[in-house]
């Protein structure tokens, strides 16, 4: 689809062509991510991971004729859609990017896509923004993603709960297009495989009182209470509730609740919890956590290893577009993200480079183990996670 849809783009997104000179001396990357917010524990390693990549191609003879490429950081708050948008404006029309990686919370995602991405004809690949109606977003061919959609990690989700025999469940999702996708796609899952949800309900971020919410919850019951929110705010206030009050002790966390805050605020106290979050045991992603690690960064810190992906892929697409104007250089992100090609991982982004430059075609699988489907999202895996001993660890993959 992204493919179709390019033909019409590229005759549509002058802005983008006018702000994109083919070759430059430098060209500047966005970094548009939620450094401040709900999730702001998380993104610095997924903002290093990104530069990691963008350092990699820096001055390579094989792409731009050898330019700088330099990250431009914007924040995109993940609650604060016009705060995101005027970031991403800047980013732009001050700043001059042409690309832009992220931005990460589905909200605001999709208000930078559809109010600043498309009108300036700018691609993006998000790491992070997981909304299952974000597959179906009017994009001009311009928005792509290394995170897989909540569609599947709800389906993922419920299959563990039910494998581990848990018959109940109550559920609090935050109050945005991310909390309610994946709560709708966990509920029909998990309802499909003979679980009872006795609740299913909202709850806003930046409260600093959550027990209405936990009285109802708890007057609802269930084995297990589903948390489908965010580590640094409204999430872990529930979950403070729930112990406080003695309503659950067992709980099940998406990919939002995944970081190191979980356990150091709240450690043996979940014990025996298990959550989700997009990852796999392949090659790519042990490299990456080696290289990463090697730099002073957490690379198996959650959307780390998809945002080197993402920002790698729009380079990789404009050295083999020979462009930085997105009405021509994205629609080599589907090819040069899927077979067929050599495979790429993490720290041959040269490699890649001049295999392209040679006129071959590269398969870059990264550190997610990219493959590109549909209207261009990570077909993706999950891992599986468990709290035991006050620390989180991965106990499979999905």
């Amino acid at each position: 689809m992204k493919k179709l849809l390019m033909a019409s783009a590229a005759t549509a997104l002058t802005t983008g062509a006018a702000m994109a000179a083919g070759h430059s001396s430098e060209v500047k990357l966005g970094v548009l991510l939620s450094f401040t917010g709900p999730i702001e524990s998380l993104t610095p390693a997924m903002g290093a991971g990104a530069e990691m990549a963008i350092s990699e191609v820096s001055g390579d003879a094989n792409f731009m004729e050898g330019a700088a490429v330099t990250p431009v950081r914007g924040d995109a708050t993940c609650v604060d859609a016009a705060a995101a948008t005027a970031a991403a404006e800047r980013l732009i029309t001050s700043d001059g990017v042409v690309g832009i990686m992220g931005a990460d919370c589905s909200g605001v995602t999709t208000a930078v896509l559809a109010n600043v991405a498309v009108p300036n004809g700018i691609a993006m690949i998000s790491p992070a923004a997981t909304s299952p109606a974000l597959s179906t977003a009017e994009d001009n061919g311009l928005f792509f993603r290394t995170a897989p959609s909540d569609a599947r990690q709800g389906e993922v989700l419920a299959t563990i709960l039910n494998e581990k025999g848990i018959g109940s469940v109550a559920v609090t999702y935050t109050n945005n297009d991310y909390g309610k996708g994946f709560a709708d796609a966990f509920v029909a899952a998990y309802s499909g495989m003979g679980g009872e949800v006795t609740l299913s309900a909202a709850h806003e971020d930046g409260k600093g009182d959550y027990s209405a919410e936990v009285g109802a919850l708890a007057s609802a019951g269930g084995d297990a209470l589903v948390v489908l929110g965010y580590v640094d705010q409204g999430g872990a206030g529930v979950i403070q509730g729930a112990l406080d009050t003695g309503a659950f002790d067992m709980f099940a966390f998406g990919d939002g609740m995944i970081g190191d805050s979980l356990t150091d605020r709240f450690g043996a106290d979940i014990d025996g919890s298990i959550g989700t979050a997009p990852g796999g045991e392949n090659e790519g992603a042990a490299r990456f956590a080696e290289m990463a690690s090697e730099a002073g960064i957490d690379g198996t810190s959650v959307y780390a290893g998809e945002s080197y992906d993402a920002a790698a892929l729009l380079l990789l697409a404009m050295a083999a577009s020979g462009s930085t104007d997105a009405s021509e250089y994205a629609g080599s992100i589907m090819d040069v993200a899927n077979a067929p090609g050599e495979p790429i991982l993490p720290g041959e982004l040269s490699k890649a480079l001049q295999i392209i430059a040679d006129g071959g075609e590269v398969d870059y699988q990264g550190a997610s183990g990219v493959e590109l489907v549909g209207s261009g999202e990570a077909a993706g895996s999950y891992a599986e996670y468990t709290v035991d001993g006050g620390a989180l660890s991965v106990v499979g993959y999905r």
